[in-house]
């Protein structure tokens, strides 16, 4: 999701901007490519940016460099700071930086200010229903975390409501489904995740664990075998060959 966001963040301005905001532009694209190449090196640019005047653009591409780098703390911070700024320019960017923000701090083990990241996010408007869908899928993602699987729910019932043909929000319906031991919601999300996304060894191990859960050892060991011939190398995969062999399978998401 982050690198969705990222990419996002670095498109190209209007056609219509002035020369001084296309150069702007211009630099934070450069900065962004450089941190996916040399993250090390992005971070100076971006503080010497930052320096110059480069403002939300600079720091934004800071916290790219150290999301780059795996300083997740700092990175949210950064995108935190820059998100604030651009609130207070209103600046529309100031919704992607809030993602940006819950998304480092997912990815640093900090749910709880990873779900106020993304409650500021869809405050705001101007958002579409699909980037709504992703910010209440990655919300679902901080609630399981803290261990509010009801809240994780809701939010999961809005990402597919909003994005129904995003494989991945009927996937972790699916999972969240069957830890809380709804299996009718758990069947029916599996299925709406296999249609989309048939060849998904993700999809095919869930859809193994369902079916062991409500007791039919036959089809979970159809799937798990789906999986672990799909993709033997993968997260998934070797979860399902792990479950074959009477294991517990890790959960690759």
């Amino acid at each position: 999701m982050l690198s969705l966001l990222i990419a996002a963040a670095v498109a190209a301005a209007p056609p219509a901007a002035p020369p001084n905001q296309e150069a702007h532009s211009v630099r934070g694209r450069k900065c962004a490519a450089l941190a996916d190449s040399n993250p090390t090196a992005a971070v100076d640019e971006a503080q010497a940016w930052a320096a110059a005047g480069g403002g939300m653009a600079a720091r934004q591409c800071l916290g790219i460099a150290q999301s780059a780098l795996g300083q997740w703390p700092a990175a949210t911070a950064t995108f935190e700071g820059a998100a604030k700024e651009a609130q207070i320019a209103m600046d529309p960017m100031a919704v992607v930086l809030w993602m940006q923000a819950g998304n480092a701090a997912l990815a640093g083990d900090d749910p709880a200010r990873a779900r106020t990241a993304f409650d500021r996010a869809l405050a705001l408007p101007g958002l579409s229903d699909e980037m709504k869908g992703e910010v209440h899928l990655d919300r679902a993602r901080a609630g399981v975390a803290v261990n509010d699987l009801p809240g994780a729910k809701a939010d999961l019932a809005e990402a597919t409501r909003l994005v129904p043909r995003d494989a991945l929000g009927w996937l972790l319906s699916a999972n969240l489904a069957r830890r809380m031991k709804d299996l009718p919601l758990a069947f029916s999300a599996i299925r709406q995740a296999a249609t989309l996304s048939p060849d998904d060894p993700s999809i095919a191990y869930e859809a193994g664990n369902i079916a062991a859960a409500s007791g039919n050892m036959a089809d979970a060991k159809a799937a798990w075998t789906r999986a672990a011939t799909a993709a033997p190398d993968s997260n998934a995969g070797k979860a399902a060959a792990l479950a074959l062999k009477g294991g517990e399978g890790a959960s690759p998401q």
